[in-house]
């Protein structure tokens, strides 16, 4: 399961033995409306698994949801990466945007918007920038964008099940590694390590599971 606004494509470099495991792509639902609980949503994505007993793996807000769908299937085992296992784990500026409701000022229309956005003239950096933002960042729409945002910043849950495994980078920058516990560390991993650390990753799956 990808991250937030994300696509199955930031998946696409990580390599399994094909004898052996065989990847199924989750893609995000739209949201029935920007107020629908993360229970029911988990339950119209859970009708998309068909096998019994997977592996799942979620990406950041995908860590989340994937915790969420072990609450209506019975999963094997759950690996978050790049995300958080229970509340314990939720840095202080995610606090500080829930309580103050900081977060109704997020974008959400205007990135919408910015599919498409043209290059021209852009300098090289952000030009690469902005080309790898339209490819992964696939979702813009903007009653989904409120909807995760939201559920990003409230989602609670007081203890991590016990067939979990978390695989973080030490230099995430959404989800701060100092308040992450008991963790496989990436070094040098960002929250984009899911596409610049995926050999590692991949290395790292295939000896888990």
């Amino acid at each position: 399961m990808p991250g937030l606004a994300a696509s199955s494509k930031i998946f696409e470099h990580i390599r399994m033995p094909k004898d052996q495991y065989e990847l199924h792509f989750l893609e995000w639902l739209m949201p029935e409306s920007a107020k629908e609980s993360i229970e029911n949503y988990c339950k119209r994505l859970a009708k998309e698994i068909v096998h019994k007993n997977p592996v799942l793996i979620g990406v950041s807000f995908g860590g989340m949801i994937v915790q969420e769908l072990s609450k209506i299937i019975t999963v094997q085992k759950i690996i978050v990466i790049s995300s958080i296992k229970h509340s314990e784990e939720v840095p202080r500026h995610f606090i500080f945007m829930q309580r103050t409701r900081f977060y109704k000022l997020f974008p959400s229309g205007r990135i919408s918007k910015l599919n498409g956005f043209p290059t021209f003239g852009l300098s090289r950096s952000l030009k690469r920038k902005m080309e790898l933002y339209n490819k992964y960042l696939a979702i813009r729409d903007k009653i989904y964008l409120d909807w995760a945002v939201y559920h990003v910043l409230h989602w609670k849950k007081e203890e991590s099940a016990t067939n979990l495994v978390h695989i973080h980078g030490s230099k995430d920058e959404i989800f701060p590694a100092k308040y992450i516990k008991n963790s496989i560390i990436i070094e040098g991993g960002t929250h984009a390590m899911i596409i610049t650390k995926a050999k590692k990753i991949s290395k790292t799956l295939e000896e888990l599971i």
